[in-house]
């Protein structure tokens, strides 16, 4: 297998999970997975993050039409920078007694209100709809979002779609699974902090590699 494709499915595998576990739309799931059975969970969001990947690495392949490829390759490593800064930045600064499910479930009544506008009977009836709903019409810009678009402005774009599915699908299937009980034992801290030290490591390979 091509080395390019290799390194495009393991930058994006990598970012996506230390970006998603953990977060909000993990949590999301952990809950429905509760509420629903979990084979209608599971289905609705790896809908929902499956095309969630494929429209960010299209973005970031469209970027290619726009800008030379030595600029891709600029905006990309300084990108992987950025996120890796805000990561250790939300790392050091975020109490580790934060719980990101308890935001998620503070929030539920108030989130659903204007998803319900614009698909009240999926989101009523449905509960793969629900689960898809929920999680796609979240967390856009979110890190693992402009990991993909960066990837694929700059890496192979089918291996970066294929690595981000599959780090997506690892995380839902966890969440799901796994349920609230697994949510609250992740130090979401610990996850953000190597998520920010994998993307700098990240940007310094791009700085040093020629574009």
């Amino acid at each position: 297998m091509n080395a390019l494709v290799i390194q495009g499915f393991t930058k994006s595998l990598a970012t996506t999970m230390l970006s998603e576990v953990g977060g909000r739309t993990f949590c999301v799931a952990a809950i429905l997975a509760t509420q629903y059975p979990r084979k209608s969970v599971l289905l609705g969001c790896l809908v929902s993050v499956t095309a969630k990947t494929v429209i960010s690495a299209m973005v970031g392949w469209a970027a290619l039409s726009l800008l030379s490829k030595n600029w891709s390759h600029h905006v990309t490593t300084f990108m992987f920078f950025l996120l890796g800064l805000r990561s250790l930045w939300e790392g050091f600064t975020k109490d580790d007694d934060d719980n990101e499910e308890l935001e998620v479930e503070k929030g539920w009544s108030t989130q659903q209100k204007p998803i319900t506008y614009f698909s009240p009977v999926f989101l009523e009836v449905i509960p793969p709809s629900n689960a898809f709903s929920l999680t796609f019409f979240r967390n856009w810009r979110n890190k693992s979002q402009l990991a993909t678009i960066g990837l694929a402005a700059d890496e192979n774009i089918l291996a970066v779609v294929l690595g981000g599915i599959a780090g997506q699908v690892l995380c839902t299937v966890a969440a799901v699974t796994g349920g609230e009980s697994l949510a609250s034992k992740i130090s979401e801290r610990l996850v953000t902090l190597l998520g920010g030290f994998l993307f700098l490591a990240f940007g310094v390979q791009s700085l040093l590699s020629p574009s």
